[in-house]
């Protein structure tokens, strides 16, 4: 009975743990079956996330384009920059023959402190740290590719580099302002953040791919593996209107300006009086957009407000000239010395005026009361308002540059009227007096200013985009224009007697223009200020006389020493019109100007090339008596004129020093950099003199001065 009891009770445990054993197969093959079908748990998708455990994708950075001036020299560019890393932990080295980890801490520490700008004292504390690897914080990134061969060299074990992309600016503070910055967003993407950085971000910046592949335990990809490939596309390369041998001037002689003047601010710019293109821009202070060392996030040329002064003579005697075409400003008088308007009293820079003058000498002593007649006899407030609007003062000039003001041209009343007819109680900016002048340089016809020649795509060549001439409505006749111009050059050309300009007088320079002095207001309470030197002081001219080619405005703010200004002018005229050929007499000069774009013609044979070369008509200087060429400047692919100068190196055994009196500076450096000769430069602009001789056989350790 027992016995009967014990197995009935064994089969009945059996049945249980059999029921059981089924009940969980079956809900095990639910579940199953529920993850099959649904794919996800706790809002997980198996799917992605067992892809996402095996499979790997890298993103391809796109590089971004760069920046050139007009003959094709970079101005920004988009280099390799890395950060050193050292793997401390020994499984690093688990598997290799070599070991993959520091392993001598003492001695890495040594020779990592000859390279990077940290002691050898903190190189050890990091390399003692508890990690598997570490970085050197802020000395040990953004190295260069120089600086990281140095490292390789050093034969050091354990120590990598994380490749990255960084923006750089061969020339540091050359042109900041117009090139602008960038940034870094949170997806390692370049962002434009000032100048044509920004302005062309969309066309620099290219398309980003991808690698995506599957991978072992170890990160690595499976061999023979397929992959998904989606290739980058690099950004558009911009090409400026900028000439960096003007720029090179502009930038020394501003230089020059703020040292001697102790100027709050100053601005140069010189434009292509028959285009409108922008052929150089430097001002002060400035910054390095490779440090980032800025304090004024405005750009003088576009963003610059302040009431222009005297300048605006110019436009008020047009004003008058296209409203009454029989006004002769040689006959026609005008009685200077306190003007009263209502309450209010105008008066010349000199207090008292000069009597009863021709409007001729008001325009060239710059009276403002005389001013104040013409706008009684010859203008009324509205036909002013108009000219000025009509030449674009109060308006953006739509230049290719990001935060462009429009200044303010706004008067009502009877003196704010006379105000503006001599620049005061109005503001405008550079760039707007750049296109104003554009229409005395055309005869009468506006043009829109710009600054980029052109765009391209890097890696077909495409130009995707070209900068052209623009031109607006005529706002003067021809009869209007010739009687300015003639004021204007009676401006710099008269007898010191009769005129404010005597002091930018050059002989031999077909100069005109118009000097401006303005006072400042006070943001807060609305006056001026009153101080000796509280003005801003400008020229705004061009040159030559009758065929202008070159338009000039410089202005600077608070200046302490007067002259400046005048010989600041006078420098510009003289570098840019000796680098354009202007003036000069040379029958070169004379030959018709032919564009052509420079050949390769490194590793050929001299006569080839200079028989080549012959046949162009070009201008080319060769460098040694070798028989083979080692190098040229410009590099292949540069757009130059039978007027610009290709320099040719050749594979001669001895260097000769050439002779580089009045060579630019920067011309005069390319060469001296190509034949490996060392040199120091005192002063600005074109080379006087040569502290060695042309001729003279030069070694390594030669140096020369140039004057």
């Amino acid at each position: 009975m027992k016995r009967e009891m014990l197995n009935k009770n064994k089969n009945v445990v059996a049945k249980v743990f059999t029921l059981m054993f089924f009940l969980f197969l079956f809900i095990l093959v639910v579940r199953l079956g529920y993850l099959c079908l649904a794919g996800k748990v706790d809002g997980i998708d198996l799917k992605a996330f067992s892809s996402a455990r095996n499979t790997k994708k890298e993103v391809l950075y796109a590089l971004r384009g760069n920046i050139y001036d007009v003959n094709g020299e970079v101005l920004a560019q988009t280099i390799n920059s890395y950060t050193i890393i050292a793997y401390l932990d020994p499984s690093r080295s688990e598997g290799y023959s070599t070991p993959q980890h520091v392993v001598d801490k003492e001695l890495t520490a040594e020779k990592l402190s000859t390279v990077l700008d940290m002691s050898k004292e903190k190189i050890l504390e990091r390399l003692n740290q508890d990690a598997y690897q570490v970085e050197f914080g802020t000395a040990g990134k953004g190295l260069t590719e120089l600086q990281k061969e140095a490292i390789e060299e050093l034969g050091l074990t354990g120590i990598d580099f994380i490749t990255t992309h960084k923006r750089y600016y061969p020339n540091n503070t050359f042109l900041s302002y117009v090139l602008g910055y960038t940034t870094t967003d949170e997806d390692g993407n370049m962002v434009g953040e000032m100048g044509i950085e920004k302005e062309y971000n969309d066309v620099m910046t290219g398309k980003n791919g991808f690698v995506e592949y599957q991978k072992d335990l170890n990160g690595y990809k499976f061999p023979n593996s397929n992959e998904i490939r989606e290739e980058k596309t690099d950004g558009n390369d911009v090409y400026l209107t900028i000439d960096s041998n003007v720029q090179m001037s502009l930038e020394t002689v501003v230089n020059k300006a703020e040292n001697e003047s102790k100027a709050e601010w100053i601005i140069a710019v010189v434009a292509d009086a028959k285009t409108g293109k922008i052929l150089g821009s430097a001002t002060s202070p400035t910054f390095n957009p490779n440090v980032k060392d800025i304090s004024n996030y405005l750009n003088p040329l576009v963003s610059y407000t302040y009431e222009p002064g005297s300048v605006m003579k110019t436009y008020s005697f047009m004003a008058a000239f296209e409203n009454n075409p029989d006004f002769d400003p040689y006959t026609a008088t005008c009685l200077t010395g306190p003007y009263t308007i209502g309450e209010d009293t105008v008066s010349d820079w000199n207090k008292t005026g000069w009597g009863e003058i021709t409007y001729q000498k008001g325009y060239t002593l710059s009276s403002n009361t005389c001013v104040a007649n013409l706008i009684k006899n010859y203008l009324s407030k509205n036909e002013l308002m108009s000219y000025y609007k009509k030449l674009g003062f109060g308006s953006l000039t739509g230049i290719d540059l990001p935060h462009e003001y429009a200044g303010k041209v706004n008067f009502k009343y009877d003196v704010e009227v006379v105000n503006a007819g001599f620049g005061q109680g109005i503001t405008t900016t550079p760039i707007q007096q750049i296109k104003a002048l554009t229409a005395i340089a055309n005869n009468g016809v506006l043009l829109k200013p710009y600054i980029v020649e052109k765009t391209i795509n890097a890696s077909t060549g495409e130009v995707t985009y070209k900068g052209e001439v623009k031109e607006g409505e005529r706002v003067a006749s021809e009869k209007t224009i010739e009687k300015i111009k003639d004021l204007m050059y009676l401006v710099v050309n008269a007898d010191s007697s009769e005129t404010t300009g005597s002091s930018y007088k050059m002989e031999g320079y077909d100069l005109i223009g118009k000097t401006g002095t303005a006072q400042i207001a006070n943001a807060k309470t609305g006056k001026y200020y009153e101080g000796k030197y509280d003005y801003v002081t400008s020229f705004a001219g061009m040159y030559p006389k009758d065929e202008p080619e070159v338009i000039i405005y410089v202005a600077m703010q608070r200046s302490y020493n007067s002259s400046v200004l005048p010989e600041t002018v006078k420098t510009i005229v003289k570098d840019t019109a000796k680098y354009l050929g202007i003036f000069e007499e040379a029958p070169e000069l004379n030959k018709e100007v032919v564009e052509y774009e420079v050949k390769n013609y490194k590793n050929k044979q001299i006569e080839e090339v200079k028989g080549d070369l012959d046949s162009m008509a070009a201008s080319y200087v060769i460098f040694g008596d070798g028989s083979k060429v080692i190098n040229q400047y410009p590099k292949e692919g540069t757009t130059i004129n039978t007027k610009n100068k290709i320099f040719i190196f050749t594979n001669s055994d001895t260097i000769k020093m050439p002779d580089l009196t009045n060579y630019s500076f920067k011309n005069a450096a390319v060469v001296l950099d190509n034949l490996g000769i060392k040199y120091s430069i005192q002063g600005t602009g074109y080379v006087g003199s040569q502290s060695v001789p042309a001729g003279t056989i030069v070694t390594k350790d030669t140096e020369v001065i140039l004057n």
